[in-house]
């Protein structure tokens, strides 16, 4: 067999089956996330069956996918609304950040990963899944819920840390200097401030650039927009995906809206490849020595990630039921922690293990996210003696 037939016949298969994966998913009311690692870990090297042709398409489309996911995040905020989420939500963002990345540090630190190994698995425990938060919130009707703009404010701070901790990730991961990572920061630091200054002044010019009656047309400038942005912060060390998300931020009003709505299939087809991919780039066979590593550090950030959220809730005046629900939405991972641990793979410049503890601890907190944001009414009604509808936020 050709090739090309077997690169089809090997894509088309992987395209069947992550459909399969998401129904499954959906009907059993979870993220297929896990499930789409799952299929990665099956079907990669040391799985059961080893797709190689399909590894070269799903490496290009996975950066895609990541570089996706990025700019519809951007289109979900204005720049004003990232600002007021910043000022409202520093405190707790700067606890979330100490708090929730000291348990990916000392893992890696204790597995002798060095400083390096270390940065990366801070960063893989810090950062929650803004799109199974935001889903989870949606499907459990809690969207105008008190609680729900504190959540909201963590994750905008989350996002914007992921803006300054990544062109550092990226530059350390690239063996450069201590004074090239400064660069890169800076760097990085007038960048984001040029954009949010553009943004509120001048944000319907970028939209009208890349805006268009014709969707066929809206689209192309819209997806080259993001490729030539996302290529060009990574050429300046700053990152794609932090490229990706501030052309997001600068898209503004009906435009954003348009643009969201265009690019949401896209999204969630290269997104959906890019976990594959993640996925068939990790043994298997490495993941049973980590898993119980994995298994702590879940448990460990789960209550971090739930002590995080009650305390910004309290300081919101909000009541116990609140806090509760504010904390058990964030313990979900997913999407960024494999960014973050595909940077480091990509480029050799950490252990294969990480990827596999990476991979087993998303698996399980991408899980675990939406189950403890389902029980934690009940959980604490329980505990109060009360039952839950009776319980006010």
């Amino acid at each position: 067999m050709n090739t090309t037939a077997l690169a089809l016949l090997e894509l088309g298969a992987v395209f069947f089956a992550l459909g399969m994966l998401g129904r499954v998913a959906g009907r059993i009311g979870m993220s297929p996330i896990p499930l789409y690692l799952l299929g990665g870990l099956a079907f990669g090297s040391g799985g059961f069956i080893e797709l190689a042709e399909a590894n070269e398409f799903g490496h290009v489309a996975g950066e895609i996918g990541v570089v996706l996911l990025l700019l519809l995040l951007g289109l979900e905020y204005t720049a004003a609304e990232l600002v007021t989420g910043l000022r409202r939500s520093w405190p707790a963002g700067v606890v979330d950040i100490v708090v929730n990345s000291i348990p990916g540090v000392v893992v890696a630190l204790l597995l002798g990963w060095g400083l390096l190994g270390a940065l990366t698995m801070g960063g893989v425990t810090y950062i929650s899944s803004s799109g199974i938060v935001a889903k989870v919130l949606n499907d459990l009707g809690r969207l105008g819920n008190r609680e729900t703009p504190v959540v909201l404010s963590i994750l905008v701070f989350e996002d914007l840390a992921m803006a300054i901790y990544l062109p550092i990730l990226t530059t350390l991961l690239a063996g450069l200097s201590f004074i090239s990572g400064l660069r890169a920061l800076g760097i990085a630091l007038v960048t984001i401030t040029i954009v949010l200054v553009v943004a509120l002044r001048y944000g319907r010019y970028v939209s009208a650039i890349v805006d268009s009656s014709d969707n066929e047309v809206f689209l192309l400038k819209l997806l080259g927009a993001a490729l030539l942005v996302a290529g060009a912060a990574s050429a300046l060390n700053i990152s794609a995906v932090v490229g990706a998300f501030l052309l997001g931020i600068a898209i503004s009003g009906s435009t954003a809206h348009q643009a969201a709505k265009l690019l949401e299939p896209l999204r969630d087809l290269f997104a959906a490849i890019f976990f594959v991919a993640f996925g068939l780039s990790t043994d298997p066979r490495a993941i049973p020595p980590v898993f119980g590593w994995a298994v702590l550090l879940a448990v460990v950030t789960t209550v971090t990630k739930v002590a995080t959220g009650w305390w910004a809730a309290r300081r919101q005046g909000i009541r116990r039921m609140g806090r509760a629900r504010a904390g058990a939405a964030l313990v979900a991972h997913g999407e960024f922690s494999i960014v973050i641990a595909g940077l480091a793979v990509s480029v050799g410049a950490v252990v294969g293990e990480l990827a596999a503890l990476v991979s087993a601890y998303v698996l399980l907190m991408a899980v675990l996210g939406p189950i403890a944001a389902r029980v934690v009414e009940p959980l604490v009604a329980l505990v109060k003696h009360e039952p839950g509808p009776a319980v006010t936020p």
